[in-house]
């Protein structure tokens, strides 16, 4: 069972990295030992339930991660570095400063605290950190569809040779729903949206009313992706994956699935002032979703 979890990332090129990285990445890539696309996902749950498990707890690994995600596009090889222990210290402090004592101790209160110092003197060392992999569980942000186009969409069914395929070939997965697409696709496609939000609810015909304004509060969201986007090198590939949500919805889920097409619809509608059209676009996408937040809330 994988993480009920969906993941965006970023994929940059081998020459994004120094010398060093650079060499260390190719021969990973090269590697026939590394976890493949189909088993990457796994590998990493099976990792955090072993610190989980461990007495006591391992809050974040003592070293960083050698593994990463990689893919192939036109000659060229890119990698999404899993940077666990990175992303083990960010969601302890996020846990700390939202949870607040006593349940952000609740867990090896004592382990957590020497996390916390490694954090701290890491970021006094090699400053603000960047994070290639953004997790959200349950559900996928509304946000996170707009770089993305619907011809972008990759769906598997079943097992690759007898499920079904659509969309440009991509590394395979038993089952899978990613989308893909290019570093400046995406940063113009933000930026595009990021306009319209910003033009609205002045350029509307009427007030808005609550599905709209759960609408307009997808810009804030759009002003951190498109912040993050532009920590990355230009030429790299951004990739959005359904991860173990494809593990909570039938074929006929994944298949009807056009949450990316229905944002794009829902932004151009604000944009022409068709609130009507907006609102009908986000009520479709807030069934669809509101669906999984459900089994999360009674799991």
């Amino acid at each position: 069972m994988l993480p009920c979890a969906a993941f965006l990332r970023v994929y940059e090129p081998l020459s994004a990295f120094g010398p060093a990285e650079r060499a260390q990445w190719a021969a990973y890539a090269a590697s026939a030992d590394r976890p493949r696309r189909a088993s990457a996902l796994a590998a990493e749950r099976a990792e955090a339930l072993c610190r989980l498990i461990a007495l006591p707890p391992i809050v974040a690994p003592a070293q960083e991660s050698k593994h990463a995600y990689v893919r192939w596009a036109d000659g060229v090889t890119y990698v999404c570095p899993w940077q666990t222990r990175l992303r083990s210290w960010l969601a302890l402090s996020g846990l700390r400063a939202s949870a607040g004592p006593p349940m952000s101790d609740a867990f090896a209160p004592h382990q957590a605290e020497a996390a916390a110092q490694d954090f701290a003197r890491w970021q006094a060392r090699e400053g603000p950190p960047r994070v290639y992999i953004q997790t959200t569980a349950w559900s996928v942000p509304l946000a996170w569809f707009v770089p993305f186009s619907p011809a972008e969409r990759w769906l598997v069914l079943g097992t690759p040779a007898g499920g079904e395929n659509r969309g440009p070939a991509t590394a395979a997965a038993t089952r899978a729903l990613v989308y893909a697409t290019a570093m400046s696709q995406a940063r113009r496609r933000v930026a595009r949206s990021l306009a319209t939000a910003r033009r609205i609810p002045g350029g509307t015909r009427a007030e808005p009313g609550p599905a709209t304004e759960a609408l307009l509060r997808v810009g804030d969201e759009l002003e951190q992706i498109g912040r993050w986007l532009e920590e990355f090198h230009p030429h790299s590939i951004v990739e959005l994956d359904y991860g173990g949500l494809v593990q909570l919805l039938d074929d006929d889920a994944l298949r009807g699935d056009q949450s990316a097409a229905e944002v794009s619809a829902a932004v151009t509608a604000l944009a022409d002032g068709e609130l009507e059209l907006a609102a009908a676009m986000y009520q479709r996408l807030r069934a669809r979703w509101c669906a999984l937040e459900a089994i999360e809330l009674g799991s």
